[in-house]
């Protein structure tokens, strides 16, 4: 299988976060010459390694991972760019006669690079502080609301807390006067015919109450490893803000808003867990529709090198 020409087409490995997507990746590793390709928009910045799960150094000198430590925090990177750069390093992997492996949870990167993207107007700096302000006056739930005033589907999709993704739809309709779902009209299409293959893997759990566990335990882990002196660090560098990507990732968001004195510490876990399973959720509704698709039920009794082995045997 090594050396065929399917061996070389790509296999992307999706679920939500917490699910142990990583783990899969490492055992596939040892049954197929792979590299891995990180689908994470927090893993491509630097310094952001406890929050992001970010693979430590031992597994990216056992195999080959891109696209990850890429950018600064300050810096910005879209799923236009990821869909560029996972384009050129697919084409490189496969060139070597190895697999490119895809692993990760932002599903719009997924998106982006197989289905492609609608063309949505560049972000605006002076409407995105604009907006800022706005929510820093009212709240982003009552900018929630009047987004579901113009654009009804993006406010449904979209959970009154989720600050990044309710600013890109108000400034969508105000650059552009249609709403953000208009351009979402699903027609992009991928240039991809390793795609009509069924090598798209979506990691499901069988019980989200599982999953919500791990989702506890791994936040707890991530605080004890030092999450907070992380943040902190970024925190006290005059090049960062709330408003930047980076810093609205999950679990570093929390934080942030913690060292601001937004919010008390004594709720940091509870708000950390709770934005965390509220990204699953929203990662398992897009799972349920993705192109492709084959679906691995994962529980308690699996790991690793159990997920690993069924895939390979789909790929025979």
């Amino acid at each position: 299988m090594a050396g065929s020409s399917s061996a070389r087409q790509p296999i992307c490995i999706a679920g939500p976060t917490a699910i142990g997507k990583s783990a899969v990746a490492m055992a596939l590793a040892q049954r197929l010459p792979v590299e891995i390709i990180s689908v994470d928009s927090a893993q491509v910045y630097r310094g952001l390694d406890l929050g992001t799960a970010k693979p430590g150094a031992e597994e990216r000198q056992t195999v080959p991972h891109h696209l990850i430590d890429i950018r600064d925090p300050w810096q910005r990177y879209s799923a236009a760019e990821f869909a560029a750069d996972a384009r050129q390093l697919i084409a490189a992997i496969s060139a070597r006669g190895r697999t490119p492996l895809l692993v990760g949870g932002t599903l719009l990167y997924f998106k982006a690079l197989l289905q492609g993207l609608d063309r949505l107007p560049p972000a605006d700096p002076a409407v995105r502080a604009r907006i800022d302000a706005q929510a820093l006056a009212h709240g982003w739930p009552a900018l929630h609301a009047r987004l579901a005033s113009v654009d009804p589907q993006a406010a449904a999709r979209i959970a009154p807390g989720d600050s990044q993704r309710i600013q890109r739809a108000l400034e969508v309709w105000q650059l552009t006067g249609r709403p953000l779902s208009a351009f979402h009209s699903g027609t992009g299409a991928s240039e991809y015919g390793w795609m009509a293959q069924p090598r798209f893997f979506a990691l499901v759990p069988t019980d989200r109450g599982w999953l919500h566990q791990r989702i506890a335990q791994r936040f707890d882990a991530m605080l004890a490893a030092g999450l907070e002196a992380e943040v902190r660090a970024l925190h006290a560098d005059p090049r960062l803000s709330a408003g930047l990507p980076a810093m609205r990732c999950v679990g570093y968001r929390q934080v942030w808003e913690t060292l601001d004195g937004a919010q008390p510490r004594e709720t940091l876990r509870e708000r950390g867990i709770a934005a965390t399973r509220q990204l699953a959720k929203r990662q398992m509704t897009w799972l349920r529709n993705a192109p492709a698709t084959q679906t691995l039920h994962v529980g308690p009794g699996d790991d690793g090198d159990t997920l690993a082995a069924r895939i390979g045997q789909r790929l025979q």
